[in-house]
């Protein structure tokens, strides 16, 4: 069996109503490995029109194969289009179609493939489509929204950084010529933008190759899985962007859950899907306590409460849901409940802003004006007082 590793296969035989004593991997091409060499991955855009696409055809009675010839012919990305060849490939031979998308990973996660089986075990493969597109459309958003509030900040850090360096390494040092012939002690604060002016001069070289030394060493620290996991869990503590990111985050985990509730997935197997739908290995750990504790006989409510992810109001709601039987209908509404909150917060992300920006750039003025002004302002002074007398 042909998969990206012993876990997968594991997905696929137990899709197959058959349970694995011995599992050996086995070297060897195939899979997606000859899809690795063109040039992009599907997009979310591209996922969510197939997800559509196929809600349309499969809800007019098209069937399977007959929907993916059809869109074969109207997909524009390469690696999406040479993965539905595929797959009609699987399905002319037999299979179904939870497994031959469990071919490919990459394209298609946990998540999809088992709303897929879902579909296939109730005979409403129309629905799952439908709730797979309304999900990644929301998931899309909240990610979008994320961006937005992390793009702001980062512009602001990076171009006071470089403004600073610019400063110093091209203003300053104009009038360090001029002062160094005033022949009089020059004030504390002029001193050290001096200092700190000819330190960037002297080894502006070492500088840039030790800042971007420190850039690159963070973004490989950060694909390992202890870096990852240590920067998700940072993340969330971030000055002002942390709630934004945390809210986000838990309104994808409510949204993801929901669905699966309404797919009829039993609730440790929507758990699992769910650790990969957060994006986030420090919510994934979480997930997967809560998970471990639902496997010791835990109700969800208190497996949610010892996770220490959500608010009291949100495990009341968890447990109203529990209770009722409808803990899909209220996982959507968690879910609409943070996402209002993710909109609220993003919105007053600039005018929480700009009052730190407003210090930042006051402090930076206020050190400029007492290094450069105020020695300027002495030497008129001097001036002035030579040509009274």
């Amino acid at each position: 069996m042909a998969a990206p590793s012993a876990e997968a296969v594991v997905e696929q035989l137990f899709n197959r109503h058959i349970e694995p004593l011995d599992i050996q991997e086995v070297k060897s091409g195939g899979g997606d490995l000859e899809l690795e060499f063109l040039v992009e991955w599907p997009t979310d855009d591209d996922r969510i029109l197939f997800a559509r696409q196929m809600y349309t055809l499969t809800k007019s009675g098209v069937s399977l194969i007959r929907s993916f010839q059809g869109l074969v012919e109207s997909t524009h990305n390469k690696k999406l289009r040479q993965a539905m060849v595929r797959i009609i490939e699987d399905l002319q031979s037999g299979k179904e179609l939870s497994v031959a998308l469990a071919d490919h990973p990459k394209i298609f996660d946990r998540l999809f493939i088992r709303i897929i089986r879902m579909g296939e075990e109730t005979g409403s493969m129309d629905e799952s489509f439908k709730q797979l597109y309304q999900y990644m459309e929301v998931d899309k958003t909240t990610r979008r929204q994320i961006k937005s509030a992390l793009r702001y900040p980062t512009f602001v850090v990076i171009f006071i950084t470089l403004a600073m360096f610019v400063v110093n390494y091209f203003v300053i040092p104009k009038f360090a010529t001029m002062f160094s012939k005033m022949g009089s002690d020059l004030p504390f604060m002029t001193q050290v933008l001096m200092s700190t002016s000819s330190f960037v001069k002297s080894y502006a070289i070492y500088i840039l190759a030790g800042m971007s030394g420190t850039v690159y060493g963070f973004a490989a620290y950060i694909k390992t899985v202890p870096g990852r996991l240590w920067w998700d869990q940072r993340r969330l503590k971030l000055p002002i962007v942390g709630s934004i990111i945390n809210r986000a985050t838990l309104a994808r985990y409510s949204r993801a859950f929901s669905m699966g509730s309404k797919a009829g997935l039993p609730v440790i197997q929507i758990l699992g899907a769910v650790e990969e739908a957060v994006d986030n290995a420090y919510m994934a750990q979480k997930i997967a306590g809560m998970r471990g504790g639902i496997e010791r006989g835990e109700s969800l409510t208190q497996a949610a409460y010892n996770s220490g992810m959500f608010t009291p109001l949100v495990l009341q709601m968890i447990s109203v849901g529990e209770e009722t039987g409808g803990i899909d209908e209220m996982m959507g509404e968690v879910a609409e409940f943070y996402e209002r909150e993710v909109e609220y917060e993003v919105k007053g992300l600039s005018s929480a802003i700009e009052p730190i920006l407003l210090t930042v750039i006051g402090a930076m003025v206020l050190v400029l004006a007492l290094g450069i002004f105020m020695p300027m302002w002495d030497m008129s002074s001097a001036a002035l007082g030579k040509a009274k007398r």
